[in-house]
C-alpha cells in the first residue's frame, strides 16, 4: 500500500498535494516503474552480495524529476536495493541555468555529481547549418555519462525515457529508418561494462508532466540549444496525438504491441527460420487443393 505520509518518504515529496487525484497519480507511476524494474530484471543479484550503484541522469526536465522521486520512493520502501547517485551533465548550452539542479539536489539531500563538458561548441562546429543537433549531442552526452558511471563505480546508467518516448522512437525508426526498433527498457552498452535502464518505460508522458508540475519541481526547458529533435519527431508526436484523440487508449494498445512481437508473423529471416519451415506430414501425398475451373 502507498498510503504513507509523503513527507516521511523523502524531502523530494515535501509539500505534495493531499488530493485523491495526486495520490492516485503517484501510485500509478510507482506501480508502473516497479513493474518495469521487475519485468526486465534491472536489479542485479550479485554473488558477493554488494549493493549495486546507479547513476541517475537528470536533465532538469519533468521526466528526470519524476524518475528521481520514484526511485527514491521505491528505495525507501525496500523495493529497490541499490545506491543512487544523481548526475547532471552541463553541456554548455547557452542560457542553461547551471545553479538550478545543484541547489535543488543540495536542498533535497540527494547525493549528486554535476559535470561540465562543453559539448555544445563541438556540436555547433560539426553539424551543418539547418540540421538538428540532437543526434550528435546525444552521442557525446552518452559517452560522458558512461565515463562518469565508471569513475563513480556505477553498474548502470538510468534514464528518464517514458512510454511515449519509446513509442515515438519506434515510429521514427519505422517511418524514417526502415527498421522495427526502439529504446529498450534494459540494454548493455557496446563496451559491455554498463547497463542502461529506463524504469519509466511503462509510464505515460502525461503522468510525468502532472507529477512534476504538481510537485513544483524547478523544470528546465529542453530547447535551450535552439534545436529540437527535428521536425520528424514532432510529426510523429502529432500523429500519435491525433490517433489518441480519435481513439482514446490507442497509445497503450500500441505500446502493448511492442511487448507482444511474433517473429514468425514478420518478414525478418534473421529472426525466424522461414526457409526451414516444413509440413508436419511432409512424407504424405499432398491433398488436391486446386480450385476447379469455372465453366
Amino acid at each position: 500500500m502507498l498510503d504513507d505520509d509523503l513527507d516521511e518518504i523523502h524531502p523530494l515529496f515535501a509539500g505534495a498535494p493531499a488530493t485523491t487525484e495526486f495520490k492516485k497519480l503517484r501510485k500509478r507511476i510507482v506501480r508502473h516503474a516497479r513493474e518495469a524494474i521487475d519485468q526486465y530484471g534491472m536489479v542485479e543479484r550479485r554473488e558477493d552480495c554488494s549493493t549495486p550503484k546507479w547513476l541517475v541522469c537528470l536533465s532538469g526536465g519533468k521526466d528526470s524529476y519524476t524518475l528521481l522521486a520514484v526511485l527514491y520512493e521505491l528505495k525507501w520502501r525496500g523495493l529497490l536495493p541499490v545506491d543512487l547517485l544523481a548526475c547532471n551533465l552541463d553541456q554548455g548550452q547557452p542560457g542553461f541555468p547551471a545553479t538550478v539542479l545543484p541547489e535543488f539536489l543540495e536542498k533535497m539531500g540527494v547525493p549528486h555529481r554535476i559535470e561540465y563538458q562543453d559539448t555544445y561548441s563541438i556540436v555547433v562546429d560539426k553539424v551543418p547549418q539547418g540540421r538538428t543537433y540532437c543526434a550528435l549531442c546525444s552521442r557525446l552526452r552518452r559517452g560522458n555519462l558512461y565515463r562518469i558511471a565508471r569513475e563513480e563505480g556505477c553498474s548502470a546508467v538510468v534514464l528518464g525515457h517514458h512510454r511515449d518516448d519509446i513509442l515515438e522512437t519506434f515510429f521514427m525508426n519505422l517511418f524514417h529508418g526502415g527498421r522495427l526498433a526502439t529504446m529498450p527498457p534494459k540494454l548493455v552498452n557496446e563496451e559491455g561494462d554498463l547497463f542502461v535502464f529506463r524504469p519509466l518505460a511503462h509510464v505515460a508522458e502525461a503522468d510525468c508532466e502532472k507529477f512534476a508540475r504538481s510537485m513544483n519541481y524547478p523544470i528546465i526547458p529542453c530547447d535551450l540549444c535552439g534545436s529540437q529533435d527535428g521536425l520528424q519527431r514532432q510529426q510523429v508526436k502529432q500523429i500519435l496525438d491525433q490517433w489518441e484523440s480519435n481513439s482514446p487508449g490507442r497509445r497503450q494498445v500500441m505500446f502493448r504491441a511492442l511487448m507482444n512481437a511474433r517473429p514468425s508473423h514478420l518478414l525478418d529471416p534473421k529472426l525466424f527460420d522461414f526457409a526451414g519451415l516444413e509440413l508436419k506430414n511432409s512424407d504424405a501425398e499432398p491433398e488436391n487443393t486446386a480450385i476447379p475451373m469455372l465453366r
